[in-house]
């Protein structure tokens, strides 16, 4: 290893020195705040001794290290150089070494032994036992327990960095390579030696390309099977993660794994060989095969569930017996004397369905009363089964018998705020961790008598089976959601497929009862789900209105009308700016980055806080974006910084953020930061299930690879006061009309009817163009 710290790369920013000073370490991802003297540089004329902050395994004082990385300007602390990989210097001297292997790290390793051990390996010794355990072998009078005593000891003193300074050649930083050395510990090398595809599998982060690179890199090249195997994988994973699909089909499969094989590898790779290993995949049940599909064993069952967990609460449900028409009319009137409403014939039958049903589903557009039935529902269903709906008047070991939940934060607030009663997110509801386990399941059912789920066009096919095997046969369920919304982020049409297997009792409401002279964006809404290109589309109304620009235009355009928007008195919270792109000069990170400067611009001793690209400042509204049910909030939460410290003002010693949720104050430590973004402009899939005052949408045709019908549907049906459009006029339109490109495939619908594959697409008539149970798998479990 010492050579190679001397293979300085000139346009590489590097420091050599030895530690003098540790000033925070944190054992759980080995975020490293150190004083270094610095021996060697390439940056010119810099302080003989410098701070270095990174990913870095324990440290000792005195110790010697070449890191790479870049320095950069902290504005409360100055100079600090922030690593993106290093190495270690090991002595490479005889003498070096043989003190090193008779020091105290060594029990039992006397000098006599370390000199017949570098007499027999030489002064390279270190790597070289590192390298290859069994080099060990031949040094004399060296037992075999001696010798695994050895490499153990200086596999956990060096093991970690030789593997950083391996992958880091690859692009891996040292998070990553942390990651990587915490799923197989002492065998990391050796795995990545091996089969470094098995990364794809185990390492949340690793790709097909990472894996490949290094594949090829160690000679698996061309049809390797542990190649083809991984690309098949990679390619479910795609598709199904990414696109939406639950399977794909077997020929398709076999064209796209050749592509992206040959695609990075010149060699050829045959149909048979990629047939060869999706059979060992599916043998091995990685992989599911059904009349020519192939899902990912996961979703496979995942769909599986869900048809066996509809049918038993269909079938298994306790009688609750038909509502007569003269018993429903004496508890409606009854009931609409208690709510001051009067129910529409739909909203009735919706509300007397719920109520001699064991599953239903109530479906909607903007207007149409859903909330309006959610509250008749439960205050009905309260009345005839004489349970209060106050949770304060049950004891504490008596479970609240109403549950309300929706798959964000925001909606379960709002069906709270409708409802009067409490409501949470479907992760909370279910008991999710942070292992990704859930602690309500078949075994340990939910516990209530009265289930409503919310928005259920964001729930996955995954999620609703876990939802799906946690409800008890005693329970009644109504499922409530937009059919015409964007589908859910992860795999399948949960709610689309059961409406259309007509398995499940449903009523759709399409009257509007909010009328156009009260809300033009409800009409302008159902225009937009229609495909119809409404005549005052770019007309200004009371409540909405329209401005061109183009790209270029779309930040300061947006600036101004929030800027107005906020002069006016709406707070920022109530100010929301959707786009449905990151990138690109009219993307969600250009439209934060100076929406932050109309919002919150930085003022005189305002506390901020840099991590990477991003300044958090105190006051920004910020975007939760992964779960933590630990300090129960969940990814698409949205909250406001309320305060900052820096690391030399706490005991902990670490910067730290703290952010208001609705009340609920998370403290985030900087290796958490990754889990907030500003969220002055957030995706519009973000936005689902919420609803905001103010909704500024920008369409220009830059966007036109995201711009659908449904996502287009969908933004406009946030705005609950004022919708103002800006953008392009034909983009709008491009994307009003342009439906999806195709159809998620999946079969919940056909399996719920209990129908052939050849029945069910004779019947539908459907395209399918791409771009006994098992373990509990999901589909993150093969996420890359």
């Amino acid at each position: 290893m010492q050579s190679e710290l001397n293979l300085f790369e000139d346009d590489i920013p590097y420091v050599k020195g030895h530690v003098t000073t540790i000033i925070f370490y944190n054992a759980e991802n080995f975020y490293t705040v150190a004083k270094v003297n610095v021996a060697d540089t390439n940056l010119g004329n810099i302080e003989k001794e410098l701070t270095v902050t990174g990913n870095i395994p324990r440290m000792n004082e005195d110790e010697t290290y070449l890191f790479k990385g870049m320095l950069k300007d902290h504005p409360r602390y100055g100079k600090q150089f922030q690593v993106t990989s290093y190495e270690k210097e090991l002595p490479s001297t005889k003498k070096g070494v043989i003190q090193y292997l008779s020091s105290d790290l060594f029990k039992g390793i006397g000098k006599k032994t370390a000199e017949r051990i570098v007499e027999h390996l030489g002064e390279g010794a270190i790597n070289k036992i590192l390298d290859d355990q069994t080099s060990l072998e031949g040094v004399p009078q060296l037992p075999k327990a001696k010798a695994k005593d050895i490499y153990e000891t200086i596999l956990s003193h060096q093991g970690l960095e030789k593997v950083m300074s391996f992958l880091s050649s690859y692009g891996i930083g040292p998070a990553l390579s942390i990651k990587i050395y915490k799923t197989y510990q002492e065998s990391t090398l050796d795995v990545i030696r091996k089969n470094p595809f098995k990364m794809i599998e185990d390492v949340d982060g690793i790709g097909f390309g990472r894996a490949d690179e290094i594949g090829r890199a160690i000679g698996l090249t061309g049809n390797h099977p542990d190649r083809i195997r991984a690309a098949c994988i990679y390619i479910l994973e795609h598709l199904s993660l990414q696109d939406g699909h639950v399977y794909v089909f077997q020929d398709q499969l076999i064209d796209e794994t050749r592509r992206i094989l040959m695609k990075s590898d010149s060699e050829l790779v045959e149909n048979v060989d990629v047939i060869k290993e999706m059979n060992r995949l599916v043998s091995d049940g990685k992989l599911v095969s059904e009349d020519e599909r192939i899902y990912l064993a996961a979703l496979y069952y995942a769909e599986k569930g869900i048809v066996s967990s509809i049918h038993k609460l269909l079938s298994e449900a306790p009688d609750i017996g038909e509502m007569t028409d003269s018993r429903f009319e004496k508890e409606r009137k009854e009931l609409e004397e208690k709510m001051k409403v009067t129910y529409a014939p739909s909203q009735a039958e919706a509300i007397k369905k719920a109520m001699e049903s064991p599953i239903m589903m109530l479906t909607g557009g903007p207007g149409t009363g859903k909330t309006t039935v959610i509250k008749g529902i439960v205050n009905l269903f309260s009345t005839i089964n004489d349970i209060s709906l106050d949770p304060h008047s049950y004891p504490k070991d008596e479970p609240f018998p109403f549950l309300l939940a929706a798959p964000t934060g925001r909606a379960a607030k709002r069906m709270s705020e409708a409802t009067g009663l409490p409501a949470s997110t479907l992760h909370r509801l279910l008991g999710w961790t942070r292992e990704g386990e859930f602690t309500h399941h078949e075994d340990n059912p939910l516990n209530g008598k009265l289930l409503i789920i919310d928005e259920f066009s964001m729930v996955d096919v995954w999620l609703a089976n876990q939802l799906l095997k946690s409800i008890p046969t005693s329970c009644q369920i109504i499922f409530v959601g937009d059919e015409d919304q964007l589908p859910s982020v992860g795999p399948g049409q949960v709610l689309k497929d059961l409406l259309n297997s007509g398995t499940v009792p449903t009523v759709k409401l399409k009257d509007i009862y909010r009328q156009s002279e009260d809300s033009s964006i409800i009409t302008l809404a159902h225009y937009i789900k229609d495909g119809v290109i409404s005549d005052d589309l770019f007309e200004q109304r009371k409540d909405r209105s329209f401005i061109g620009c183009n790209s270029g235009q779309v930040v300061e355009v947006v600036n101004k009308v929030c800027a107005n928007a906020n002069q006016k008195g709406f707070p920022v919270r109530d100010i929301q700016v959707l786009a449905p792109m990151y990138k690109g000069p009219a993307g969600i990170d250009a439209l934060n980055k100076s929406l932050q400067e109309v919002f919150n611009p930085k003022k005189e001793k305002q506390r901020e806080m840099l991590f990477g690209e991003t300044s958090f400042r105190v006051g920004d509204k910020v975007l939760q974006l992964v779960n933590v049910p630990e300090n129960n909030v969940f990814n698409g939460d949205m909250g406001e910084i309320i305060n900052i410290f820096y690391a030399k003002e706490n005991v902990e010693q670490q910067d730290i953020i703290i952010v208001s949720f609705e009340g609920n104050e998370v403290t985030y430590t900087r290796p958490d930061f990754s889990q907030l973004t500003l969220a002055y402009c957030c995706s519009i899939h973000k936005s689902q299930g919420s609803e905001f005052d103010i909704i500024v949408l920008p369409i220009v045709k830059g966007y036109y690879r995201m711009l659908r019908r449904n996502l287009i549907y969908t933004a406009v049906t946030r705005s609950k006061k004022f919708l103002i459009l800006c953008g392009e006029p034909d983009a709008f339109v491009q994307g009003i009309k342009r439906t999806e490109d195709g159809q998620r495939q999946t079969t919940l619908q056909m399996k719920l009817q209990g129908i052939t594959s050849e029945e069910f697409n004779l019947e539908n008539d459907l395209p399918f163009p791409l771009h006994d149970d098992l373990p509990n798998l999901t589909p993150y479990d093969f996420m890359d």
